[in-house]
């Protein structure tokens, strides 16, 4: 699903930032006031960004953040999922997103997910497709649907999980709806560094500036061979998407977080 009115260019939403400086391309999630939950326009000004990081020769690492001390991504809007009225919008959505991750993990050059707080759903996912992951302390992993909104993930981003910490942990995530830890996180692999808030930019720059030095062919060779590997193992799974987003289940919850009403899971 396209953001309405086409896709936003890099730096023009305040709700994306998009910056360069010394090398690097800042891009943060600036909607502090809601975590940082994307909407339709901020995926297409990270595509966009995408394609600056590709294209700009000035460019050698990408680094991603959310605004705020209180989460990096908490998902997608919930309320842009009021339009949706049958399956066949639950896999239009899954699709796009899938696009937005896939060329996230498809950047040639380094990508840094940088994480405080809460780390949720959209967010899991693309921190997920970032080559490597940097948090504080105060991070939280999670994909909680079963108990929101009832939807599903896609077979892209349960790909990218499993790749990261193992099928058993990527279904503990789901079925309990839990949240991982930082600490939990990095003893899973998913994270190459956790500090603590106030020393978390100074690793972040001390990342980037042994990134930037060294042969870019030697990185690029090495995301790319692990990227395919991934893709491999990809089934489809429109059959699946559309059973639950067409759902009652999905339609009700949905209804139920605009109003901040409770509902009742019916399994249909």
């Amino acid at each position: 699903m396209a953001a309405q009115g086409g896709p936003t260019p890099p730096g023009d939403s305040a709700e994306l930032l998009v910056a360069k400086a010394d090398g690097v391309l800042n891009v943060t999630f600036n909607r502090p006031e809601a975590r940082n939950a994307m909407t339709w326009a901020m995926y297409e000004g990270l595509y966009d960004a995408c394609e600056q990081a590709d294209n700009d020769p000035d460019v050698n690492v990408m680094v991603l953040r959310g605004s705020g001390a209180k989460s990096f991504v908490a998902g997608t809007d919930i309320g842009q999922f009021t339009a949706f009225s049958s399956g066949a919008d639950g896999i239009a959505y899954e699709a796009h997103i899938t696009k937005i991750v896939n060329r996230l993990e498809g950047v040639n050059i380094p990508t840094l997910a940088v994480i405080r707080g809460y780390c949720v759903g959209g967010g899991l996912a693309i921190a997920a497709a970032c080559d490597l992951r940097i948090a504080d302390d105060t991070a939280q992993f999670g994909v909680p649907i079963a108990r929101t909104l009832g939807n599903c993930l896609s077979a892209n981003t349960l790909s990218l999980l499993v790749h990261h910490i193992g099928p058993a942990r990527t279904l503990d995530l789901l079925l309990r709806a839990d949240f991982l830890t930082a600490s939990a996180a990095h003893a899973a692999g998913f994270l190459a560094e956790v500090t603590t808030p106030p020393e978390l930019d100074e690793r972040v720059t001390a990342t980037v500036v042994r990134l930037l030095a060294h042969a870019p062919l030697t990185m690029w060779a090495s995301k790319e061979l692990l990227r395919r590997m991934r893709r491999r193992l990809m089934v489809d799974d429109d059959d699946v998407v559309s059973a639950v987003f067409g759902s009652d289940d999905f339609a009700a919850a949905v209804r139920a977080f605009g109003d901040k009403t409770s509902h009742t899971w019916k399994g249909k």
